[in-house]
């Protein structure tokens, strides 16, 4: 299935199936990262390298800090690369309210891509119904904000934090996130218990179909571990080490047989 929504950049915010990952190119691999940096011990120099290393290599976008998202714009103003930071980071525990306030002051700072962290204890506390709440106020923000702003496509992304959850609770976190309008679905902080798991991305997938994406994020460190995210269902990869998974596919590449 098509997508009709474009991202910041005017790039197609969905894939239009599976990722085959034989017929992959460097340059359509980039496409598929979500370069990310979230360490609060790193300085503002480490961040500025790590957004050179970003334009450098024309990585999808790059997360950052809401605090660096501005200092991001400004670098990558010249570039295509995209500039995303996540709300309520990393557990999830603000108030609707809040995150969609959040959610407003970022996209007013820059950011054209959210990641939002779904209230685990709501959720592990079979409350669905404030899930729901939470994911609705946000989301309404968001495309708000869109509109009165004449922007284009806000990508939007709910970080399940899959390791906490039970394979019912999975499920109906995914079904929760179609209904209410998210874009994807993500696996994890990469602060939780586990990261990104196959069997994880794979149900994920059997929930939304191919009309919404699948983001495969903690612990995606290797071009290997990226390609079994991406044979899983997974159609957008979270790293902080996203040039090494680039080198990764650069060299399996050179020894391919022409």
């Amino acid at each position: 299935m098509s997508s009709e929504k474009n991202d910041a950049s005017g790039k197609e915010v969905l894939s239009t199936g599976p990722v085959d990952v034989d017929s992959l190119t460097g340059e359509r691999l980039a496409e598929l990262i979500d370069y990310t940096l979230l360490r609060p011990e790193l300085t503002i120099r480490d961040y500025g390298v790590f957004l050179k290393e970003a334009a450098r290599w024309k990585f999808r976008s790059v997360f950052v800090p809401p605090y660096y998202v501005p200092m991001a714009c400004g670098y990558l103003s010249a570039s295509d690369v995209v500039v995303g930071a996540p709300v309520s980071f990393p557990f999830g525990y603000s108030t609707p309210e809040t995150k969609a306030r959040e959610a407003f002051n970022l996209l007013d700072e820059g950011a054209r891509e959210l990641d939002v962290v779904m209230n685990i204890s709501a959720a592990k506390s079979g409350e669905w119904g404030l899930v729901r709440e939470d994911f609705v106020n946000v989301v309404s923000a968001v495309r708000e904000w869109q509109e009165a702003n004449k922007s284009s496509h806000i990508l939007l992304k709910v970080i399940l934090e899959t390791g906490f959850l039970t394979y019912d609770e999975i499920r109906h976190a995914c079904e929760l996130a179609k209904e209410t309008g998210f874009d994807f679905v993500k696996t994890a902080t990469g602060l939780g218990p586990v990261g990104a798991k196959i069997e994880h991305v794979k149900l994920m997938r059997s929930v939304v179909g191919w009309d919404m994406g699948v983001k495969a994020s903690g612990g995606v460190r290797t071009w290997d571990a990226a390609r079994e995210m991406l044979i899983a269902g997974a159609n957008r990869i979270g790293t902080s080490t996203g040039p090494a998974i680039m080198e990764g596919f650069l060299r399996e590449r050179t020894k391919r047989p022409r």
